[in-house]
C-alpha cells in the first residue's frame, strides 16, 4: 500500500471510512486539514491519517489516523501515525497534539504524554476539531494528548 494525500474525489470514501472508526469529520473539504489515505488492491481506503498546522505551524494537531479493522496487524497503524508526526515536523512544527479517548495506550507508545485539553485548545485554536469541540461542549469531554516533535 502506499500512502497518498487524499484528493476531492477520494473525500467521500475517506469520509465513510472515518465515519465507521467513529472519528472526527468536521473539515475534511479544507486544504488545511492535511491527510494522507492508503486503498488496498480492490480500492477500499484501509488507512488514514492526517494533521492540522496551527496558525504559526509550531503546533500539529494529529487526527483521522485510522486503520481498517481488518489491516490491523505488523504495526501498521503506528507507521501512518508516524507518518503524519514526521510529515509535521518537515512542516515546521516543534509539537504534536491530539484528542483520543479510547487509543492512549497506542499514542503512549509514540511518545505522547497525557496534556492538559485547554493547552490543546489554546496552542490550536483556528483547528476544525477544537472549534467545534469547543461549539458542542465535547472538549470537556476529551481526554488530550501531546509529545515533542524533534
Amino acid at each position: 500500500m502506499r500512502t497518498q494525500v487524499m484528493t476531492m474525489e477520494d473525500r467521500e470514501a475517506l469520509t465513510q471510512f472515518l465515519k465507521e472508526a467513529d472519528l472526527t469529520l468536521s473539515g475534511l473539504d479544507d486544504p488545511g486539514v492535511l491527510v494522507w489515505i492508503d486503498r488496498a488492491e480492490y480500492g477500499a481506503v484501509v488507512g488514514s491519517t492526517g494533521f492540522e498546522l496551527s496558525a504559526d505551524r509550531e503546533h500539529a494537531l494529529i487526527r483521522s489516523v485510522a486503520v481498517h479493522p481488518d489491516a490491523r496487524r505488523g504495526g501498521y497503524g503506528t507507521r501512518l501515525a508516524q507518518f503524519a508526526l514526521d510529515e509535521a515536523a518537515r512542516q515546521g512544527a516543534r509539537s504534536a497534539w491530539l484528542f483520543s479517548r479510547r487509543s492512549g495506550p497506542f499514542w503512549q507508545r509514540l511518545g505522547f504524554q497525557p496534556a492538559d485539553r485547554e493547552e490543546l485548545a489554546a496552542a490550536l485554536p483556528d483547528t476544525h476539531q477544537v472549534r467545534l469541540f469547543t461549539q458542542t461542549g465535547q472538549l470537556e469531554r476529551e481526554v488530550a494528548w501531546s509529545r515533542p516533535l524533534n
